[in-house]
């Protein structure tokens, strides 16, 4: 209890009943190594005279500091650990410490002075200090890292020309997405995700973004190369007579969206509670792949390294890569492989094959963890989800 008398025998001596014998009973119980005893007689003191062992300690010999920082550990003191940790030569263990109290601005310089750049970004970025995560970023050159800092900075279109040198057209779409009607660079915005798509092959797609943006946006029906663009995507759809009535100024239907590797990657059930924010932040973590026909999409016995995400084509799923392997599973647009690889390193446990060309969206578990590493909320539903997810599935194979 704070402000209580506590009394401890050490080494055979009575250390005191006051609240300054409790701070002695604790210094001594350190040097004699008793972490387990020192650590409960210091969750029993109060605040104050914790505070006050932790300057004396911080004041006095390297090797008393050192001991009290593995107290603390014990108390479970992470905050107070880390601050003695501070300039002990060890900075490495003084981050971990200040993130397991939560403090990731003070773990991220840590990172820094103990040379882990990468660790330190992501630790910014998590505590929510982006210009501070993309300064280090960009000192490393992680452009990818740097583009979802930009992203989260409200600075879509830094962060969609960095997207296109990294060729990610996908990413470099959803987020030009974010930009609003009341941007002033909202027409060249859509005009250039209109542009990207129809060159990926969704002209339905772009044209749907089209149609949407002249819906809802006064400033982009009166814009005349909206019109033009809207044309341009009808006549690549072979519809010229509605293309023809658009620059008529009639009007033409509407198109439905195709689907997306951002919806069969939303579906997927372990990210099921994920935030709006925080799916367009995983998606943007994806890349787009293209399998040829009978290649091998996973080999059994192999790490499994990435999710992988179809989006068209058929694959394969087979007991192994022999000849006569036993045929266990065929899978198309909207299923998935490897997600297990994202939070377990282990090895692939069936062999795939590619049937057909296949188009699919590919993470690898090295942007995942970053992604964990940068989004503490959504860490915690994916495990959770994922756990979930894994008794389930012993619970049915044990029925």
């Amino acid at each position: 209890m704070p402000g209580a008398t506590v009394g401890l025998r050490v080494g055979g001596a009575r250390m005191g009943t006051d609240a300054e014998g409790a701070l002695r009973a604790v210094r001594s119980l350190v040097e004699l190594e008793d972490t387990e005893q020192a650590a409960q007689l210091y969750e029993e003191l109060g605040a104050s005279q914790r505070e006050r062992l932790r300057k004396q300690a911080a004041q006095g010999p390297v090797k008393e500091r050192r001991g009290l920082v593995e107290v603390l550990r014990r108390a479970r003191d992470f905050l107070g650990a880390a601050r003695l940790m501070d300039g002990s030569g060890d900075d490495a263990a003084a981050a971990d410490l200040y993130v397991q109290s939560g403090q990731y601005m003070e773990a991220g310089e840590a990172w820094l002075r103990a040379g882990e750049s990468e660790r330190a970004a992501a630790a910014f970025e998590r505590a929510g200090a982006l210009e501070r995560a993309l300064e280090v970023y960009r000192g490393l050159g992680a452009r990818e890292s740097m583009a979802q800092c930009l992203v989260r900075l409200k600075r879509p279109f830094d962060a969609a020309d960095l997207y296109r040198e990294l060729g990610q057209p996908h990413a470099e779409v959803e987020t030009l997405g974010g930009v609003t009607p009341e941007d002033p660079r909202y027409i060249e915005a859509v005009l250039r995700m209109c542009r990207l798509l129809d060159v990926e092959g969704f002209t339905h797609r772009a044209l749907a973004v089209l149609v949407d943006a002249l819906t809802s946006s006064d400033v982009a029906r009166a814009e005349p190369a909206m019109v033009t663009e809207r044309a341009r995507l009808l006549r690549r759809m072979g519809m010229n007579a509605e293309a023809e009535a658009v620059l008529g100024r009639r009007n033409a239907p509407a198109t439905t969206p195709v689907a997306n590797g951002y919806r069969f990657l939303k579906a997927i059930p372990i990210f099921s509670e994920l935030s709006l924010e925080d799916m367009k932040d995983l998606y943007r973590q994806a890349r787009q792949v293209v399998l040829a026909q009978d290649s091998v999409v996973l080999e059994k016995g192999e790490p499994g390294v990435a999710l992988l995400v179809l989006m068209e084509g058929t694959v394969d799923v087979f007991s192994g890569p022999e000849s006569d392997a036993r045929l266990l599973n065929s899978l198309g647009p909207g299923e998935y492989l490897g997600e297990i690889s994202l939070v377990q390193d282990a090895p692939v446990s069936a062999h795939v094959r590619a049937r057909t060309a296949v188009r699919a969206l590919r993470i690898s578990r090295t942007a995942f963890e970053h992604y964990l590493d940068t989004h503490e909320a959504a860490a915690l539903r994916i495990y959770r989800l994922f756990t979930q997810n894994l008794a389930a599935r012993v619970r049915a194979l044990s029925a």
